[in-house]
């Protein structure tokens, strides 16, 4: 099978996002200008960069009161935003989170999480989960749209602070099958991180 992505799909629906796996999930926090929190998890994120730490979350699609996600419109105009690591344990609020509703609506609430101080910055993290990344924003970066009503965008930021809970650091190394991290995969799919393997780079 091939086909040209500008073309219709043979298959009923697009497989790109089933081929593109598995991604990672950005839940993303914010805080408004005015104190208001939000809380949604993007399927295209990922760490960009290493010295210093930075990642990216995409938004695309309007929101239902404005053409702008709240997750970019907040980490713009507060220069903050955090990653907080969505896990199998938190499968049910990570989904309650991506509800589409009204912009004062505190999705961290609403999904039953407890909103926790960070160190570096005001945004708030998740209590519940297993890490955070504090980062303060970088830049956006504007991408094309197929759809002229839906933005696309990256939004990028630095990571200046990262919380670890203690019982998923198994000696000197952080367990990820403690915390058996979510990723998206295409349709309505998803994945859990329960097995690692290690192999060594030849030389």
């Amino acid at each position: 099978m091939f086909y040209k992505t500008s073309d219709p799909p043979p298959l009923p629906h697009r497989p790109f996002k089933s081929l593109v796996v598995p991604r990672p999930i950005g839940w993303i926090s914010t805080i408004s200008t005015d104190g208001r929190i939000n809380l949604a998890p993007y399927s295209f994120y990922n760490a960009v960069g290493d010295d210093p730490p930075m990642v990216m979350f995409c938004t695309n699609g309007p929101h239902k009161e404005g053409p702008l996600k709240d997750s970019r419109i907040n980490a713009e105009e507060t220069g903050e935003f955090v990653v907080n690591l969505a896990s199998y344990d938190l499968r049910e609020q990570m989904n309650e989170s991506s509800r589409h509703v009204e912009r004062d609506v505190d999705e961290m609430a609403l999904a039953g999480l407890e909103a926790a101080p960070c160190n570096l910055i005001k945004a708030p993290r998740v209590k519940e989960a297993a890490a955070n990344l504090e980062c303060v924003y970088l830049q956006t970066v504007e991408m094309p749209s197929w759809n002229p009503e839906h933005v696309n965008s990256m939004v990028i930021g630095e990571v200046v602070g990262i919380h670890i809970r203690d019982d998923v650091i198994t000696g000197d190394r952080v367990d990820i099958t403690k915390i058996r991290p979510l990723a998206r995969m295409g349709y309505l799919d998803y994945a859990v991180v329960n097995e690692v393997f290690t192999m060594k780079r030849p030389r």
